[in-house]
């Protein structure tokens, strides 16, 4: 077999044949690049913004080329804090890049939410990408899974440093195109050094692209990333790869680089005279220069022309940007989550079918069907859910594959990140697409995804409202199964900490099903959280109607009571309505009021059952030091002290990890007997 890494690049582009129309354009583009990159320390100078710039003079001929072989109409580009000239290449304005500089409320890509020099303009498929470096690489994947599976005739382009090169996901990423075969370009620019951290820190091999030579299916192109000619030949030639055999390739671009890291690094610290003598008589600019004159392509009065052209457009964008408005404070509550599907039907969640009883476990896997066939831009992947008969390893997909078929239905492979970030990528593509992933097989392993799901929960906000990822994330949570460390752990609390993310987390059939169908319909992410030990639990069992929806952020009242009110969800609230049963015989009445949705939290239900019964327990699963009761106890603290007749009271887990012994499962984990003795103790206060 030929070794892919080994092919030649066709020689597309040299001085002698560009034609001049074209040699022009670039100089032009080259030219406002490095006056933008040489201005933007001066803003921070004089306080007026661009706190963060990463120069990127030293990478120029690499930069043009990933802009000009981008089309904006197919393709989708991820760049890096460093791709300045990457974005004006690609199209992007003085001005636009300028606003995003000193983070206008006008700037493209997030109206000054997001940090510096993190450019981007989604509505030409340049997507906003985060300062956590090359993790964008597994959006890249997941877009480029849309492409092919769409038959688009475009690519996914990801840029990074080489030192990103080390992070996980990017391998993740890399591996998960290379068994896919998928239509993605990585391109590392390598300029010699993370921050000041040197290559040889990084890697063993001296070209960090070389690490991934064993991988079928990817083409490895080296490159001068310095020359703009080269840099083109290559970045064309993956283009044309990706594009006519559907795979993926690496460009490697030798780099260097010029300046500091950023404005905040000082390169004197560790780069020598020497080096910094050579970076400067190396720079890429001057060589293009030169070249233009040697072969006489242009005269040095055609280029002076081209450069005072630049100077004025970017005095101009200079002016237009300092008199463009700042962002409004009072915005920040904007684009937090998009608004989602209007549960109509069952406008308070509720339902009087009385047909037959569904284990809970068969209100997720038949509405997950229902959905699916409802919208066939509906996808699911995650860790053995389709493999023959078996459908997860809780059966929760079983029998989806083979109706939907494997480009629908798929495993993932063990790489919470890969599972989640491709699922952030692939909603890219389009608005009708919808996402459901397992995130993990169980709660406690989804700890490795966390980097992508924090990244998810701010796109909308980061983006200005102009993206967020539709992706319905299942985790089967929680313990009473015996299952011990990373199996029975409950994971809510540390989660819900992050604006920008729905969170349910439903305790019987009906429940599951109607959020589960509202989250799959509804713009932007949802956690969806299962109580697996209650998967085939008669007492979770509930009839289920067929077009059954729950609204977001709406309680349901489990038994009404006087006396006292039980506020819980998930596992615990069937214990507190053994324990509200075990009361009535005592003459007690206890309310019992299953939350079910804790992002967005319905405030209004909480505070009305206080002022009902005056009494307030609060119940979960999780750990009650640093646990969601926490946050349900402080507002009730706030908004309902003076109904309550004692303190707010919580019950759940024992500061310590939920053991694996039923002995010392039992010992951390809330029971009957512990909320029963609180609620007693409640009462007499």
């Amino acid at each position: 077999m030929k070794v892919l890494h080994d092919m030649p690049v066709h020689k597309l582009f040299t001085i002698k044949n560009t034609d001049k129309e074209t040699l022009e354009k670039w100089l032009y583009l080259l030219t406002i690049g490095r006056i933008i990159d040489e201005k933007a320390p001066n803003y921070l100078k004089q306080a007026i913004g661009w706190s963060y710039h990463a120069p990127y003079a030293g990478h120029d001929g690499i930069q043009l080329a990933i802009g000009q072989i981008f089309n904006k109409e197919v393709d989708h580009l991820f760049p890096y804090y460093r791709d300045m000239l990457t974005n004006i290449s690609a199209g992007l304005t003085a001005e636009e890049i300028i606003l995003n500089g000193i983070s206008k409320a006008a700037d493209v890509t997030s109206g000054g939410r997001h940090m510096s020099n993190h450019i981007g303009k989604p509505e030409w498929n340049i997507h906003n990408v985060s300062s956590a470096t090359g993790n964008h690489t597994l959006h890249a994947v997941g877009v480029a899974r849309a492409i092919k599976y769409y038959k688009g005739k475009g690519v996914a382009i990801s840029s990074q440093g080489e030192s990103s090169v080390s992070e996980g996901y990017v391998y993740e990423a890399i591996n998960g195109a290379s068994t896919e075969e998928l239509p993605v370009i990585f391109v590392f620019q390598d300029n010699g050094y993370g921050i000041s951290v040197p290559k040889k820190d990084q890697t063993a091999n001296r070209k960090v692209a070389n690490n991934f030579t064993g991988f079928k299916n990817l083409r490895i192109i080296h490159c001068n990333g310095k020359d703009v000619f080269d840099s083109m030949n290559a970045m064309t030639e993956a283009k044309t790869w990706s594009l006519e055999h559907q795979q993926p390739c690496i460009v490697q671009a030798n780099c260097i680089r010029i300046h500091s890291h950023s404005n905040s690094d000082r390169h004197d610290l560790y780069r020598n005279e020497a080096e910094l003598g050579y970076v400067l008589e190396s720079d890429p600019l001057l060589k293009f220069k030169r070249m233009l004159t040697r072969y006489e392509r242009l005269t040095k009065e055609e280029m002076n022309a081209i450069e005072d052209r630049a100077k004025e457009e970017v005095k101009l964008a200079h002016r237009a940007a300092m008199a463009s408005p700042d962002p409004d404070p009072a915005s920040i509550y904007d684009f937090i989550i998009p608004e989602p599907y209007a549960a109509s039907k069952y406008p308070d969640g509720l339902h009087n079918f009385t047909g037959e009883k569904k284990k809970l476990i068969e209100g997720i896997n038949e509405t997950l069907k229902a959905e699916f066939r409802l919208n066939p831009d509906t996808f699911i992947w995650g860790q053995d859910i389709a493999n023959k008969e078996k459908g997860g390893i809780f059966n929760v997909s079983k029998g989806m594959q083979q109706e939907f078929g494997p480009e629908r239905v798929f495993n993932g492979p063990i790489a919470e990140d890969f599972i989640t970030g491709t699922a952030n990528g692939m909603s890219r593509y389009n608005d009708k697409i919808r996402i459901v992933v397992e995130g993990a097989e169980f709660a406690d392993y989804f700890w490795p995804a966390m980097e992508q799901y924090v990244e998810m929960t701010h796109e909308y906000w980061r983006t200005n409202g102009k993206f967020s990822p539709n992706v319905t994330i299942r985790l089967a949570s929680g313990g009473y199964i015996g299952g011990g460390l990373y199996h029975s752990q409950s994971t809510e609390g540390a989660l819900a900490t992050f604006p920008g993310i729905r969170i349910v987390y439903p305790c019987f059939a009906d429940d599951a099903a109607g959020l589960l169908r509202t989250s799959m319909r509804s713009m932007g992410p949802t956690l969806f959280l299962e109580p697996k030990a209650l998967y085939n639990s008669p007492a979770a069992s509930a009839p289920v109607p067929e077009d059954f929806e729950v609204p977001f952020g709406k309680a349901r009242i489990r038994r009404e009571g006087t006396d006292l009110s039980i506020i819980t969800y998930g596992n615990t609230t069937h214990l507190s309505l053994k324990v509200a049963e075990r009361c009535a015989k005592e003459g007690i009445n206890i309310e019992v009021m299953d939350i079910r949705s804790l992002i967005p939290l319905d405030k209004e239900a909480i505070l009305n059952t206080v002022k009902k019964t005056g009494r307030v327990l609060v119940v979960h699963e999780d750990k009650v030091f640093g646990g969601f009761g926490g946050e349900i106890a402080g507002i009730i603290n706030e908004e309902a002290f003076e109904f309550l007749d004692a303190p707010v009271r919580r019950v759940g887990s024992a500061f310590t990890p939920v053991g694996f012994n039923r002995i010392l499962e039992a010992a951390v984990l809330p029971n009957e007997d512990k909320i029963y003795a609180a609620v007693q103790d409640l009462l007499k206060y």
